[in-house]
């Protein structure tokens, strides 16, 4: 243990722009990206995580290995893009942080999209006084949208729809309330728990509710009913995951406050009762 704990300390020491240029590392990231591609990989990676004082704190390893994968699925590790992240987790096994591959909504819709099998593909915050009925049997949902775009985005949400149709004219459709949705989160997310419990901040769920039920509506439909290319099913594998370089994963969920880690039998306990529910392992 200690040993392990001195090297994840002398990793985090190194700088990242210093550690991405070692030889045996511009190996590894030209095996995936190209020779060509090198040097715009390592300046996006460095960018993101500059933006980012947490994820500075992180194992490189753990940056390196969730950026590749980010790469490998041709999505971009931009904040501002939203395709995917990389998110600090205080690993208290290991005495560090390392940083975990998530997938956000727009990837998710930039993966699909990139399969060619769908023609339409949509996810949308319904608003108060909006909804006028939604038939689960035929999957139909009846809707007067509010005209005014700032009145809509200062309206309170009241639940999220989702749909998909194939270029063959297949069509599915979803819809959540949004104390269902709550209802999701809070069971499959012990940060989000512990965020509401102690009034703080720390997961995405409490940072941007609405970004994570998107995600949690187009993964419920593409995973059930969807058309998956390897990608999607790669990216839906690794979500929530830190890779490590030997290519294995621990899931976990994300970034906690120093006297607050989320422990492996917590998050053992989530991935058991969400395969059990899911038929897969998910925390949204």
């Amino acid at each position: 243990m200690a040993v392990r704990n001195s090297l994840a300390n002398r990793q985090k020491r190194t700088g990242l722009t210093a550690y991405l240029t070692q030889d045996a590392v511009k190996d590894q990231i030209n095996r995936v990206v190209g020779g060509k591609n090198g040097t715009r990989f390592i300046s996006s990676v460095v960018s993101a995580v500059q933006a980012n004082p947490q994820l500075q704190e992180c194992t490189n390893p753990s940056i390196l290995s969730a950026a590749l994968l980010g790469e490998s699925l041709n999505l971009s590790p931009s904040p501002q893009l939203g395709q995917y992240y990389m998110v600090p987790f205080n690993n208290g096994s290991k005495g560090c942080k390392e940083a975990q591959f998530q997938l956000g909504y727009k990837g998710y819709i930039q993966l699909a999209i990139r399969s060619g099998q769908y023609k339409k593909l949509n996810v949308l915050a319904i608003k108060e006084g909006e909804l006028i009925r939604f038939d689960p049997l035929n999957e139909e949902i009846e809707v007067k949208l509010i005209d005014d775009e700032e009145e809509r985005e200062g309206a309170t949400t009241i639940g999220y729809y989702a749909m998909f149709e194939y270029t063959n004219g297949f069509r599915k459709a979803l819809y959540w309330s949004k104390r269902k949705m709550e209802a999701h989160a809070l069971k499959y997310s012990p940060g989000y728990r512990r965020d509401k419990d102690k009034g703080t901040n720390f997961t995405f769920w409490s940072k941007d509710f609405d970004g994570m039920a998107y995600k949690t509506m187009l993964r419920q439909l593409i995973s059930k009913w969807g058309i998956m290319s390897i990608d999607m099913m790669t990216a839906m594998d690794s979500d929530m995951a830190v890779i490590h370089e030997d290519g294995t994963k621990d899931y976990v969920e994300t970034v906690t406050p120093e006297d607050d880690v989320v422990s492996e039998q917590e998050m053992n306990e989530v991935e058991q009762s969400g395969a059990a529910e899911e038929g897969q392992q998910t925390f949204f």
